[in-house]
């Protein structure tokens, strides 16, 4: 087991910069994930920490030893990749068991390690298959495999998940959270899937653009976005946002008219903010059907409905700004049918216009 730590990491090609002074420190047995979108610069991270990629500048440690300068196969870790890299001429067992032989290890121990590790992943069955007779899933619980025999320091996936069709990636997404608590080895975890990411994490890194957005437990970064880029990229739907003024006795006022009470902690953080600088943000989830259409703080049609089976969700127009709420199942049937809401202000969320900093 090992601690994972980096400091000030940089990547650039050329004048292009790609990953801007990334400082992180993985706990011992902790399972850490990067999200963000594409081109965000979290696989070059994992590249760098295996030593497929060359370090611009900064220090990558294991256990407080730096191994900028050490080798791939000499710095103890195994990678997981989304293309699986499976040997096509060579059967399950001998692609599990093909780093072990490389480094010399007795046949008695390899044969228990691939032995030790196909029951873990159900996979007995098929240790004399080929590659090409196996599912995507079957072919993803291999490089797992092959990964797990190795007992490492430190575990890396690059988007495992990606090329399997959506059931098939919750069954897996299941299966690593499930081998993660019978295998518990400091993990960094690349996705740009969201939900991957809440599911997964003990804590997760948003980046965007090379840059580290938030670090935080799912709870926390979902609950807390740090920011309107957070807010709007961990959350499906997203995080509702639209221009919002201050007004009278600790109100804010939204597109279209509608006033909302604010609690004092709230309006605290807003001294000094001019009306012109807030972004106002409220999950789907809190938008509230109003038992008394009277005290709703929103009043408004229903734009597009999608029926879920377990909810709803609704699409309406407040001010010329669109808002989607997650109503519970058949209260919202059809588009044109009232909606009266309200908000809690404590599920309210508020950031400054210029920075998309939390206020």
């Amino acid at each position: 087991m090992a601690r994972l730590t980096l400091s000030a990491l940089r990547k650039s090609y050329g004048a292009h910069a790609v990953v801007h002074g990334v400082d992180l420190d993985v706990a011992d047995r902790e399972f850490i994930v990067l999200v963000g979108p594409s081109g965000c610069g979290k696989s070059t991270i994992l590249r760098m920490i295996a030593g497929l990629e060359e370090i611009t500048s900064g220090t990558i440690a294991i256990d407080g030893r730096v191994v900028n300068e050490v080798d791939p196969k000499d710095r103890d870790i195994a990678m997981v990749f989304q293309d699986y890299a499976l040997y096509p001429h060579m059967t399950v067992e001998q692609n599990m068991a093909f780093s072990l032989r490389y480094r010399g290890f007795a046949k008695a121990e390899i044969k228990r390690r691939v032995g030790e590790a196909a029951r873990m992943l159900d996979i007995e069955a098929l240790i004399e298959r080929m590659p090409r007779q196996l599912s995507g899933g079957q072919r993803q619980r291999v490089a797992m495999g092959r990964a797990i025999v190795r007992d490492p320091k430190v575990f890396l996936f690059d988007e495992p998940l990606s090329n399997l069709d959506a059931k098939l990636r919750v069954a897996m997404r299941t299966e690593i959270k499930a081998l993660r608590q019978r295998v518990p080895v400091t993990t960094v975890y690349v996705t740009h899937d969201q939900v991957e990411a809440m599911t997964l994490a003990d804590r997760i890194v948003v980046l965007d653009k090379g840059s580290v957005q938030q670090i935080g437990t799912p709870e926390e970064v979902y609950e807390t976005p740090a920011s309107t880029f957070v807010a709007a990229f961990m959350g499906a739907p997203p995080m509702n946002l639209v221009a919002a003024s201050l007004v009278g006795e600790r109100e804010l006022e939204l597109p279209g008219g509608a006033r909302l009470p604010l609690p004092a902690r709230l309006w605290a953080r807003l001294d000094g903010a001019r009306a012109s600088d807030i972004w106002f943000g409220v999950r789907p989830e809190h938008l509230v059907p109003a038992r008394d259409a009277g005290k709703a703080e929103i009043m408004a049609k229903a734009g597009v409905v999608e029926p879920l089976g377990s909810d709803t969700m609704v699409q309406f127009d407040l001010g010329g700004a669109t808002l989607i709420a997650r109503m519970p199942p058949k209260s919202v049937r059809a588009p044109g049918d009232p909606l009266a809401l309200t908000i809690d202000a404590h599920d309210v969320h508020l950031f400054d216009r210029a920075s998309g900093k939390r206020i």
